[in-house]
């Protein structure tokens, strides 16, 4: 199995994460801080890495961005921070996606396992069945969505998206031209019965719409329906 590198200087977050990990077959590193981490996880990076933001010494978004200069080392964000700017700053530095404490520990456990399978997707060398792909993958006009590998593609360009607007594209896009309320694309990207408000849900779609647009300036697949929810249009 995998092995997880757990960085945060709450020990109860320490230890009931641990628990939850090693009784799911992975192999957990832990550790208190971040300069502790960053000379560990340098000179033997793991499978993926769990980060809080707010730690003594060296703070995640530091040790994030030491460690993307030497490996493309998958990394969720943990962390009780809840202002948007910090969301914003963490996916910006190359977090594949974001937790918020308090946390469902099933809803980890299916993020840590959705990056995992993108990373090994990823990989030199990664093989799927013939046709597994094409088999698998959505195709909406100019937008090509893999699930088995995670990727995404508009007109041919990568957009590289975190799980979550990864999977809140995937419900859009299933029915393009039907409505999607904000609850569906909350049961579709968390999939548990944790709280997430509008404004959440709000700033994903925004995200998405900034990273289409960094490739194609034109991008206006997807629609606001103001008080409704949101739609996808193909073109």
């Amino acid at each position: 199995m995998a092995t997880i590198a757990l960085v945060d200087d709450d020990k109860n977050i320490i230890a009931s994460v641990s628990m939850l990990l090693e009784q799911e077959g992975y192999h957990v590193r832990s550790f208190g801080d971040g300069a502790s981490a960053l000379t560990a996880l340098t000179a033997n990076p793991p499978d993926l890495a769990i980060l809080d933001i707010k730690m003594p010494r060296m703070d995640g978004l530091e040790l994030l961005r030491r460690l993307k200069q030497i490996s493309d080392l998958p990394v969720i964000f943990l962390t009780s921070k809840d202002e948007e700017i910090d969301e914003l700053m963490g996916l910006n530095a190359g977090a594949d996606d974001y937790i918020r404490k308090p946390f469902s520990q099933r809803l980890l456990l299916e993020r840590v396992r959705a990056v995992l399978r993108r990373a090994e997707g990823h990989k030199p060398g990664a093989q799927t069945s013939p046709g597994e792909a094409k088999k698998e993958a959505m195709v909406r006009g100019k937008l090509v969505l893999d699930p088995q590998r995670h990727e995404c593609t508009w007109d041919g360009k990568p957009v590289r998206l975190t799980v979550t607007e990864f999977l809140i594209l995937q419900c859009l896009t299933q029915r393009p031209g039907f409505v999607k309320s904000r609850d569906n694309l909350m049961d579709a990207a968390y999939d548990d019965q944790v709280y997430v408000d509008d404004r959440t849900i709000d700033s994903h779609i925004k995200r998405l719409r900034k990273k289409f647009k960094a490739v194609d300036d034109d991008f206006d697949a997807i629609e606001t329906l103001y008080g409704v929810g949101y739609r996808y249009k193909e073109s």
